[in-house]
């Protein structure tokens, strides 16, 4: 039996916290989603959790204390957490940007979608692009 999935969010943002956690539960119901307020949090809470890492960690761009290039940059150096999928989310769309976070090693960049059905189709693109399981049949 196959078990849940995790996902990791890591934004300041409490509203677009909560927007992402419930689009990612509309496409896996059975999802559990922990957030992180910044890359700091993020990877204190991921060090303690060894033994059940996510699957995949959605990191903002900007953030107070250490924002989503200093935590990628981090999550890349530690070898327990580099192998899990990072999907940048941000509302910049500059291509800079997108160019920067693929360099530092993300695995896909998604630029925040501020309608729900929009969210969760570009939610679903990301995780089939990146994700340990392709076959990811839902929605």
């Amino acid at each position: 039996m196959e078990r849940n999935r995790r996902y990791l969010v890591v934004d300041d943002d409490p509203d677009d916290f909560d927007f992402f956690c419930e689009a990612i539960n509309e496409l896996d119901a059975a999802a559990s989603c922990h957030g992180a307020g910044n890359g700091e949090e993020a990877l204190l809470w991921l060090r303690q959790k060894i033994d059940s890492l996510p699957d995949y960690i959605f990191l903002d761009l900007n953030m107070p204390r250490m924002d989503g290039r200093a935590c990628l940059a981090e999550l890349k150096l530690d070898s327990p957490l580099k192998g899990i999928p990072v999907v940048i989310y941000s509302t910049s769309s500059d291509p800079r940007d997108k160019k920067e976070t693929l360099a530092l090693g993300a695995d896909y960049f998604l630029t925040k979608a501020t309608s729900f059905k929009k969210m969760c189709t570009d939610l679903l693109t990301a995780i089939k692009a990146v994700g340990r399981d392709r076959s990811f049949g839902i929605l």
